[in-house]
C-alpha cells in the first residue's frame, strides 16, 4: 500500500467522526447555520431591504424573504456582477460561476470565500467516506481523471469567472495534483470532442484508477477509448480502475451501458454539486441516498411539489420534512442566495441521518393534461421494463403530443435512442406505459378515462443525442439533456433523427 493510501485511511477515520456529528445533529446544525447566515448578512443591501435585523426565527424569515428563482434575484445579482460590494453577501464574491439557464440565458452564481470550502470539503469527504467504509484506498496511488469544463477563467468587474468545474480545478488539493489528469493544457481545450480525443490519447496508457464526470460524457470517453484500443473493455485498458464518481444526472438509465463498457459492476459514488453549493453526497455503498450537507453554510427549505405553483405554498425547514414526499429544494447560502429556488426536486428516504434522492426538476415535468409526471417516474417506468427485457437505453426524453393526427387521442411521446432495440417495440411501449400508470395515479386515470392513449415511442438513430447537443452548442461539460418537458421544443428538434414512426 502506498503512502497516500495509508494516510487516507487515518484521515478517513477522523472525517467519519466529524460526519457522525453531522448525521446525529442535523436539525441543530441547520438552526445554527440559519442564525449565522442572518447575522453575517444583516448589513448587506439585501439584509437591510429585507429587515434582517428584525428576524429572530424561521417564521420571521419567511415573512420577510419570499421564494425567488434566478430571474427574481437578477437585479441583485447584476449589481454583484457589476462589481458592487455588500449586495447579497459582505464584500465581493471570490468567483462568479457561469451557467447556462434554460429560461434565463447565461446565469452568474456567486461563490464567496466562505462558500468555496464547502465545494472542496464535501468532494473530499465523499471519497474519504468510501475509504472508511470499504477500506479501499489504492485508487489514490494511481491516476485520477476528472472530465470537466475548462479551468480558464475570465474576469467580470475584477471577479474571476468560469464554469464551476473549472473553478474547482484550481482548488484540487496539492497531494492529488500529481495524480490528476488530464493535463492543464488538454483541460483547457474548449471543443468537447477535440478534448475527449486528446484525453484518450493522453490517458490510454496510464494507470487510471478513478474516473469522475457526468455519465453520458464519461460514456463518450469510454467509447473512444474502446475504439482506440481495438474494442477492448475499459477494465482491460485500465486494469486498476475501481471507482467511478458521478453527478448531475440519475445514473440508473446509464448504468447498464457503462458497466457493459467497463466490463464489470464498478463501485460508484454519487455526488450532488451545484454552482449554488455542494448539497449532498453518497456516504455508503451499503445504503441508498445522499447525505445532506447540513453544516456547510447552506440553510435548506422545502416546498411540497404539488404546492409549488400555489399562491401561498407550504414552506418548511428540515425538522418538518416527511419521508418519501417530493419537495422543491430552496437554498439560503453563505454566498448570498436567499429563498433561492434551485429548481431541483428531492425526497427524503431517511431522517437518521437525513438522506435524499434527487427526483428531477420542477420545470422538467409533463402536465399538459393535469398528470404532473416527473423525472423519477419516467425513469423508473422505462428502466424497470428495459431491465426485464434486456433492452439497452442510451438516452431519452419525453414530451406531450397535444395535437395528434385527426381521430387520435393525445399522448406522451417518448424519443429513445436504444443501444439494443426491443424485440417487439409495440409490446415494449405498452409495458412502459403500464409501469408509468402504476407510478402516477393521475396518468392512470387519464389512460383509463380515454383522455390519453398509451405512450408512443419514437426510436432514434445512433448518436442522436450527441448530434443534437452538438447542434445546440451544448456538447459535453456540465450540459445535460432534460428527460422530459411540458413543451415540444426538444421533441421537434429530434424529428429528423427518428427511424420509425
Amino acid at each position: 500500500m502506498g503512502l497516500k493510501a495509508a494516510l487516507s485511511k487515518v484521515f478517513a477515520v477522523l472525517v467519519n467522526r466529524q460526519l457522525n456529528n453531522i448525521r446525529h445533529n442535523a436539525v441543530a446544525l441547520q438552526e445554527e447555520t440559519f442564525r449565522k447566515l442572518i447575522n453575517q448578512a444583516e448589513n448587506t443591501e439585501f439584509g437591510k431591504t429585507h429587515d434582517f435585523d428584525q428576524i429572530r426565527s424561521y417564521d420571521d424569515f419567511k415573512k420577510h424573504v419570499p421564494v425567488r428563482d434566478y430571474e427574481d434575484l437578477r437585479l441583485y445579482i447584476e449589481r454583484v456582477v457589476n462589481g458592487e460590494e455588500n449586495i447579497l453577501w459582505p464584500g465581493k464574491p471570490l468567483y462568479l460561476t457561469k451557467t447556462s439557464g434554460t429560461t434565463s440565458g447565461v446565469k452568474y452564481i456567486p461563490i464567496s470565500k466562505e462558500s468555496m470550502p464547502g465545494h472542496i470539503i464535501s468532494a473530499r469527504n465523499a471519497l474519504l467516506s468510501y475509504v472508511h467504509e470499504t477500506g479501499n484506498a489504492d485508487f489514490l496511488n494511481g491516476k485520477l481523471i476528472f472530465l470537466q469544463g475548462s479551468p480558464i477563467l475570465s474576469k467580470k468587474s475584477g471577479i474571476e469567472t468560469g464554469r464551476l468545474s473549472g473553478i474547482v480545478a484550481h482548488h484540487v488539493p496539492g497531494y492529488l495534483q500529481k495524480n490528476r489528469m488530464p493535463s492543464y493544457e488538454i483541460n483547457c481545450i474548449e471543443d468537447w470532442e477535440q478534448k475527449v480525443d486528446a484525453i484518450v490519447d493522453e490517458t490510454i496508457n496510464e494507470d487510471m484508477r478513478l474516473i469522475s464526470g457526468i455519465p453520458p460524457w464519461c460514456q463518450m470517453y469510454f467509447d473512444r477509448l474502446s475504439a482506440k484500443s481495438g474494442g477492448k473493455k475499459i477494465k482491460d485498458i485500465f486494469p486498476n480502475f475501481k471507482l467511478f464518481v458521478y453527478g448531475g444526472v440519475n445514473y440508473e438509465p446509464y448504468r447498464a451501458r457503462i458497466e457493459e463498457s467497463i466490463g464489470f459492476a464498478i463501485d460508484t459514488i454519487e455526488t450532488y454539486p451545484a454552482s449554488e453549493g455542494f448539497i449532498a453526497f453518497q456516504d455508503s455503498q451499503k445504503e441508498k441516498g445522499l447525505l445532506l450537507q447540513v453544516n456547510s453554510g447552506i440553510f435548506y427549505e422545502f416546498i411540497p411539489v404539488d404546492e409549488f405553483f400555489n399562491e401561498n405554498p407550504s414552506r418548511i425547514s428540515l425538522k418538518d420534512i416527511e419521508l418519501n414526499k417530493n419537495y422543491v429544494l430552496i437554498l439560503n447560502t453563505n454566498a448570498g442566495l436567499w429563498g433561492y429556488s434551485l429548481g431541483d426536486t428531492v425526497k427524503f428516504i431517511s431522517k437518521d441521518p437525513y438522506k435524499i434522492l434527487v427526483t428531477g426538476r420542477i420545470k422538467h415535468f409533463i402536465s399538459a393534461f393535469g398528470e404532473h409526471v416527473i423525472g423519477e417516474e419516467v425513469e423508473y417506468a422505462l428502466m424497470s421494463v428495459a431491465k426485464q427485457e434486456g433492452v439497452d437505453v442510451v438516452e431519452f426524453t419525453v414530451a406531450p403530443q397535444v395535437t395528434p393526427n385527426t381521430g387520435e387521442l393525445p399522448y406522451h411521446e417518448w424519443f429513445i435512442e436504444f443501444g439494443t432495440e426491443p424485440a417487439d417495440l409495440n409490446a415494449f411501449r405498452l409495458k412502459v406505459d403500464k409501469a408509468l400508470q402504476k407510478k402516477n395515479i393521475y396518468y392512470f386515470d387519464l389512460i383509463e378515462g380515454s383522455i390519453l392513449q398509451p405512450l408512443i415511442i419514437r426510436s432514434l438513430k445512433k448518436d442522436t443525442f450527441i448530434n443534437y447537443m452538438r447542434a445546440q452548442g451544448k456538447l459535453g461539460g456540465q450540459n445535460k439533456v432534460p428527460r422530459l418537458a411540458n413543451d415540444r421544443k426538444i421533441a421537434d428538434g429530434l424529428k429528423e433523427y427518428i427511424v420509425n414512426c
